[in-house]
């Protein structure tokens, strides 16, 4: 079956295939528990042209502190960081990534993550609780997910009809935790 045009990546994000890794892609993981925000909001700044806060390699790990001491002005950095939190340091810091919408991962939003106009920062977490940031980068041409996941560092693939099913035990397989909670959507509009 040949591949629709724009397959392989978000709406509008390049018209290169290199624009974002391929799953299995070691980008880098988060320096500790609580940084898998700030390892999204990093990488999200990289891939959209707003640039690497710091060189690349060797600074990744800093980058990502920076990034939570700036995302978590008034939230305690032991909690992680809130949507809002991320909203404000892409406006400030990665202006090239557009404005974002916090959405409620309803079956709605999430089935608006493929015309997407660049990357989703993706809140999951437990029933009860979100706990973990990853970063939806674009879609395959079978129709997965490619999901940065920073605690493991890898890009992964995700089935999004597991969502819709709500498989918790699949979904926590790919994304570390099994439901969703909210995205960002970036809207495209500055």
């Amino acid at each position: 079956m040949p591949s629709a045009p724009g397959a392989g990546r978000l709406r509008g994000v390049d018209d290169e295939a290199s624009r974002y890794p391929a799953v299995g892609t070691l980008l880098g993981g988060q320096v500790d528990g609580v940084t898998c925000g700030p390892s999204v909001l990093v990488v999200t700044a990289a891939l959209t042209g707003s640039g690497w806060p710091g060189a690349v390699a060797g600074r990744f790990a800093a980058a990502q502190r920076t990034a939570h001491r700036q995302a978590n002005r008034l939230w305690p950095r032991a909690l992680g960081t809130t949507p809002w939190g991320m909203r404000a340091w892409l406006r400030r810091h990665a202006p090239a990534a557009g404005p974002f919408r916090i959405r409620p991962a309803t079956r709605d939003a999430l089935a608006a993550v493929p015309a997407a106009v660049g990357p989703v920062p993706l809140l999951v977490g437990s029933r009860w609780l979100p706990r973990h940031w990853v970063l939806v980068l674009g879609i395959d041409d079978d129709g997965r997910w490619r999901v940065y996941e920073p605690g493991s560092g890898r890009v992964r693939a995700l089935d999004p009809g597991l969502l819709r099913r709500a498989d918790p035990t699949a979904v926590a397989a790919v994304l570390g935790w099994p439901r969703p909670w909210c995205l960002l959507l970036p809207t495209g509009r500055a």
